[in-house]
């Protein structure tokens, strides 16, 4: 999981971290963002890319990530925002905003995907970085914990969707409660075309 940060280390940066985002497939709710920066070739026990993983282990590793990393910050892109610029741009806003807000500066950034756009330092994209590079298998983690906690505070709030079970994708109980109950403020509108087109 060093290989991509330590080929940067030896190329002479001295700063590495790593961006990933969770929540750009649901259908409701914002998209969520991380980034961090670990201390070069730490090693955490089970780090891995968030999906790998159950719920218990990305909450255990959440808090050894954030006791541990140099630096991390989460951050998110509203509904309102993704309705306006789109998810990908959204998912870009995110991280970008997690980037911001680190309080130190990468000198290079390993962005998860094939995407990089307006971050205020160098980047690099790594598709599949979440498996493949330890800063970003740890920002994958913190950004998909933060968006699930999100997501079981909004089951508390439109209990009629069951938010908490599926976090807002499109699994068959949920699109039957949206074509039930109708959507809620947190739903993304434009996701919802072919549910709401079958009534």
């Amino acid at each position: 999981m060093w290989a991509i940060e330590n080929a940067f280390f030896d190329q002479g940066f001295r700063i590495v971290g790593g961006t990933d985002e969770a929540g750009r497939g649901p259908l409701a709710g914002p998209v969520y963002a991380a980034a961090v920066i670990l201390p070069r070739g730490i090693e955490i026990e089970g780090l891995d890319d968030s999906k790998k993983l159950s719920e218990k282990k990305r909450e255990k590793l959440y808090d050894e990530i954030i006791q541990r990393a140099e630096a991390w910050a989460v951050a998110s892109a509203t509904v309102e925002e993704i309705a306006q610029i789109d998810i990908l741009n959204s998912a870009m806003l995110a991280m970008r905003r997690a980037v911001e807000s680190l309080g130190v500066m990468p000198e290079m950034l390993i962005v998860d995907g094939t995407v990089s756009r307006g971050f205020p330092c160098k980047t690099t994209c790594v598709p599949g970085g979440d498996g493949r590079s330890a800063s970003v298998a740890a920002a994958s983690i913190l950004a998909k914990v933060s968006r699930d906690r999100y997501m079981y505070e909004l089951a508390q709030r439109y209990p009629q969707y069951g938010f908490e079970k599926h976090k807002g994708y499109g699994t068959a109980q949920h699109t039957a409660a949206i074509r039930e109950f109708g959507p809620c403020p947190e739903h993304r509108e434009l996701f919802l075309r072919k549910i709401l087109q079958k009534e």
